[in-house]
C-alpha cells in the first residue's frame, strides 16, 4: 500500500475572521486555508461576503476579529502595504488600469525604473516583455494604450502587473466577469500557469464552469459564514449549488439536475 503524502502546510490561514459594518454582520467567524500550487475558488451569492474577505486579506479593510497567519506565523494585515510585503497580490474586478498609458507604463506604474534620475524605458520594456513571455501572454504591442486592448488582454496586463513584485499568493476578483468565451479561456489558462509556477491562487467567481475548469478546492460563503469546503474532483455541481443557495429543492437546483 502506497502511503498518502500529507497535505502541505497552508501558506495563508484565516481563523475566526469577522467584520461588521454598522448593524450588518458581513463576515462571522470565517476560516480559510490557501496552499502554494493550489487554486482555491471562493464562491457564494451576492452579499455572501466574498469581496469583504478579499479586502481583509489584501489589507484594504482590516478585520474586526480573527487571526491571519502567513507561513504559520500570526501577522497583522491592516494596510495594502502589509499584504504586499508578505507576498500577497490582488487583482480587483475593475483592474485599476490607466487607459491612456501603454502596457509598459501600466506594468511599472508606481515602481518605475530610473537611471540617473531619468525613466529607463528600455529596461522597463525588456522586463515587461520577459514577464509576458514567461506567462505565454501575447500582446500585439507593449507601446499601445491599454484603451486599445481587448478585455482579455487588459485582464492579463492587470495580472502581470501584480506579478512584478514576485508574490507567493494572488487574489483574483471575478477575473472573467466581463470577458467573452475565447477571452475567458485565455484567462483560465493564465490561472493554471500561475498554479504551475507554485503560486497560491484565490479565485473569486460566480461561474461554476470556471471553478470546475481550474480550481482544486472550493470554499462556499453564505450570509457571511463558511458553508462548505469541497474538493472539485469529488464534488458535483449540484452539491456546490446547494451549499451556495442553502436549499436542496428550488428552481436553481432543478435546473442543475436537468442539465445533461
Amino acid at each position: 500500500m502506497v502511503p498518502v503524502s500529507p497535505a502541505p502546510e497552508p501558506l495563508l490561514r484565516l481563523h475566526g475572521v469577522s467584520k461588521r459594518f454598522g448593524a450588518v454582520q458581513a463576515l462571522d467567524g470565517v476560516d480559510l486555508e490557501l496552499r502554494a500550487g493550489e487554486v482555491m475558488a471562493l464562491v457564494g451569492d451576492n452579499g455572501a461576503g466574498k469581496s469583504t474577505l478579499v479586502k481583509i486579506i489584501a489589507g484594504a479593510d482590516p478585520a474586526d476579529e480573527g487571526v491571519i497567519e502567513w507561513k504559520g506565523r500570526e501577522v497583522r494585515v491592516t494596510r495594502p502595504y502589509d499584504a504586499r510585503e508578505l507576498g500577497i497580490a490582488t487583482v480587483y474586478q475593475d483592474l485599476a488600469l490607466c487607459e491612456s498609458l501603454d502596457v509598459v507604463g501600466n506594468l511599472f506604474l508606481g515602481r518605475e525604473i530610473r537611471r540617473a534620475g531619468v525613466l529607463d524605458e528600455v529596461e522597463m520594456e525588456r522586463r515587461a516583455r520577459a514577464l509576458l513571455e514567461t506567462l505565454a501572454i501575447r500582446i500585439p504591442s507593449l507601446r499601445v494604450p491599454v484603451s486599445a486592448l481587448s478585455g482579455g488582454q487588459r485582464q492579463t496586463v492587470a495580472i502581470s502587473r501584480a506579478l512584478l513584485g514576485a508574490p507567493e499568493a494572488v487574489l483574483l476578483d471575478e477575473p472573467t466577469a466581463a470577458l467573452g468565451v475565447e477571452q475567458t479561456v485565455q484567462a483560465l489558462d493564465l490561472i493554471e500557469r500561475l498554479r504551475d509556477r507554485g503560486l497560491a491562487v484565490l479565485l473569486i467567481t460566480h461561474n461554476l464552469a470556471n471553478v470546475k475548469a481550474v480550481a482544486d478546492q472550493v470554499m462556499v460563503l453564505r450570509l457571511g459564514r463558511n458553508n462548505g469546503f469541497f474538493d472539485v474532483n469529488t464534488t458535483s455541481q449540484e452539491q456546490i449549488t446547494s451549499s451556495i443557495t442553502g436549499a436542496t429543492d428550488n428552481a436553481a437546483m432543478r435546473a442543475v439536475r436537468a442539465w445533461p
